[in-house]
């Protein structure tokens, strides 16, 4: 009965190691073979061309591993994302060189806390080489922005095993890993640099010209945007693995976090520059203050995270950071459909490009999306995109705002409602004027302008239309001479040009030809069929001993003796 049973037994484990036999040999058959590099393909991904085991206790040696017959390999496929928290990667590949050049193993991404690269030299020893966050990128075997390994030279038709050992933690592990040649590699890192350094060197004039104004104009909302504009850059340095290479490179404890902390807090200063534009206050004290929840909430995962470095912490803040995007995108609908402010709407379509690329690397955080060129650069790109239109639309915020200021103050000088300076500002330069013209011996010219169909008009279409004819008078005026040259309004419907020496009395005729012409230009300011009739008396100054008050009297008398009626709309005084 025993030796019955011992038969049974052995002859299950006889099946049971048949089945083990088949089932290696069917997983060996599925293995990929080596990868033959060739100059006509420069980049080799290894997608589908390795095999990869996840070590659960991250303490196996690259001895073990290669002695571990039995380990489950697998091959691995585009896009697969890997949970190694505490835990360590191993990718296994087969390379065949080719004759020349020199070959380099490169993972698409920063922030990688640790990876090794290990193979087997000629002499049969080890040559290890190391890269990610846990060394100064100046030791890196190829210094750069991503982990990049060199492949063993050239050694005749013999197949190179290679070992690639990836620590990783709190994100999952889903970098692209490709084989690329030396011409390939560095046109990649010099197109990257190029357009780095572009983004970079935009930010920072933006950021700077934006402080400026803050502080020319007393504006805190451009204080806000420059504040916005340096977190975000900053954070992109930490992102992007720019930081690390030119920044901080030997500071290891603030690069391991500077990816996690800025970003985050880049986007509570992101938060805290929308409030500052749409101020919610306005709308909602209750909205308000779930906006400073937010900004506050933001500021605490950010610390917990940098506290406790976990998988749940940053997820959290990812969450959070998604829920304040969805508050900037409804403060600013709230203010489109509810404010008056006419620049909101380009101010939203200057945050849409963000908005919408941010959500590349959120998805990323969130283990939702693998690797790629969108999770990398979408968020640079929607803020290369973001800059300079935020920036006008914020000018012209600015402007409107700075408005009513700069009107308040321009009318101790200037007429309320044509802009043009007024009488006293006319005498003041006038005297200045004839002294300069007495003491140079030349000649200055005054030219004083009625417009003579304005009571007609007030008459016919109302004092509105009669207001409108004025400045539009004051703006053909305007039009009409030099930079150099004066425009004033000197009473309800005369003004005056005062066209600074030397000048001659050529000058002055063409001036006022010029002025009688635009007046009959018809416009759409002014109802149908309405035109300006101006009138113009001119003199060529000094005259005698006229002071400015007297040489002004002197044309008003002049110009008011022609009727409405006069066809001869030019009149000289004194010559």
């Amino acid at each position: 009965c025993n030796n019955a049973r011992v038969n049974r037994l052995q002859r299950f484990l006889a099946v049971l190691l048949w089945l083990l036999a088949c089932g290696t040999a069917a997983f060996a058959q599925d293995m990929p073979g080596p990868i033959t590099l060739d100059s006509r393909a420069s980049v080799v991904s290894l997608d589908g061309r390795s095999v990869y085991w996840v070590d659960p206790t991250g303490q196996a040696t690259v001895e073990q591993i290669e002695l571990g017959a039995n380990l489950p390999w697998a091959t691995r496929d585009a896009g697969r994302q890997y949970n190694i928290d505490g835990k360590a990667l191993w990718l296994r590949f087969d390379v065949a060189m080719p004759q020349e050049g020199h070959w380099f193993l490169e993972l698409g991404s920063s922030g990688v806390d640790r990876v090794q690269l290990m193979y087997r030299g000629a002499d049969g020893a080890w040559v290890v080489q190391e890269a990610g966050d846990t060394r100064p990128v100046s030791a890196w075997p190829l210094p750069g922005r991503f982990p990049t390994f060199e492949l063993r030279a050239h050694t005749g038709s013999e197949v190179v095993r290679y070992w690639l050992r990836v620590e990783h933690a709190r994100v999952n592990f889903a970098t692209p890993i490709v084989i690329a040649s030396q011409a390939a590699l560095s046109v990649s890192r010099e197109r990257e640099q190029f357009l780095l350094g572009a983004y970079f060197g935009l930010a920072t004039l933006i950021t700077v010209v934006a402080a400026a104004n803050a502080v020319a104009f007393r504006d805190r909302t451009f204080a806000a945007y420059a504040a916005y504009v340096a977190a975000l850059g900053v954070g992109q340095l930490a992102y992007l693995g720019v930081g690390a290479q030119h920044v901080w490179d030997s500071w290891l404890t603030w690069n391991a976090n500077a990816t996690f902390v800025l970003p985050g807090i880049s986007s509570a200063v992101g938060l805290w520059f929308v409030r500052m534009v749409t101020e919610p206050a306005r709308f909602s004290r209750r909205l308000d203050g779930v906006v400073w929840v937010m900004i506050m909430a933001l500021l605490v995962a950010v610390t917990l995270d940098t506290a406790l470095k976990s998988r749940p912490t940053f997820t959290a803040l990812m969450l959070l950071t998604l829920l304040a995007l969805a508050l900037i995108v409804a403060l600013i609908a709230l203010v489109w459909t509810q404010g008056d402010d006419p620049s909101i709407k380009l101010i939203a379509l200057g945050f849409l490009p963000v908005l919408v690329m941010a959500l590349f690397p959120l998805a990323r955080g969130l283990n939702l999306i693998p690797t790629s060129p969108l999770t990398r650069y979408g968020l640079s790109i929607g803020a290369a995109l973001e800059m300079p239109i935020l920036f006008y639309a914020l000018s012209l915020h600015g402007t409107r705002r700075r408005e009513a200021q700069v009107r308040a103050a321009a009318l101790a000088r200037t007429d309320a409602l044509t802009g043009l300076a007024h009488s006293r500002s006319l005498l003041l330069r006038l005297d200045g004027s004839l002294a300069r013209a007495r003491s140079q011996a030349h000649a200055c010219a005054l030219l004083v302008v009625r417009l003579a169909n304005h009571d007609a008009i007030v008459a016919q279409h109302g004092r509105d239309a009669g207001d409108r004819a004025l400045v539009l008078a004051a703006s053909r005026l305007r039009r009409a001479i030099t930079d150099v040259d004066l425009a004033a309004r000197v009473d309800d419907h005369h003004f005056a040009l005062l066209l600074d020496g030397p000048t001659t009395d050529v000058t002055a005729q063409s001036v006022a030809t010029r002025v009688i012409a635009s007046g009959l230009r018809e416009s759409d300011a002014l109802p149908a069929g309405v035109v300006l009739k101006f009138q113009v008396a001119i003199a060529m100054l000094p005259d005698k001993a006229h002071d400015a008050s007297q040489a002004l009297d002197w044309l008003l008398g002049l110009v008011n003796e022609m009727t409405p009626e006069t066809r001869k709309a030019i009149r000289t005084a004194n010559f």
